[in-house]
């Protein structure tokens, strides 16, 4: 498996799509995650064209067991992150 693109790689090829400077691309990777934080956190959520959808999914109280005592318990109802991966990214990968 690859090592995965760092942030500096990212700016750089974005800014090399973009025909603008580093610093620039930077600031735009920011903005767009900025975004897409405070839109999940808020409860919507958020497409990314050709990537997928970034959403919030709330979880129920329930109970689960600690694996090294074997000890269970109840865990309060939380909220997860999931992101739903678009059919073109898929169908592109195993082209």
């Amino acid at each position: 498996m690859a090592k995965p693109m760092t942030k500096t790689q990212l700016v750089a090829a974005l800014a090399e799509k973009m025909d603008a400077d580093k610093k620039t691309a930077g600031a735009a990777l920011d903005a767009i995650s900025e975004i897409i934080t405070a839109e999940v956190a808020g409860g919507g959520a958020v497409t990314l064209p050709g990537v997928g959808k970034v959403y919030c999914r709330e979880r129920p109280e329930r109970m689960v067991r600690n694996p090294a005592t074997g000890e269970q318990f109840k865990k309060e109802a939380d909220k997860q992150v999931k992101v739903t991966i678009a059919k073109a990214l898929k169908d592109s990968v195993n082209a």
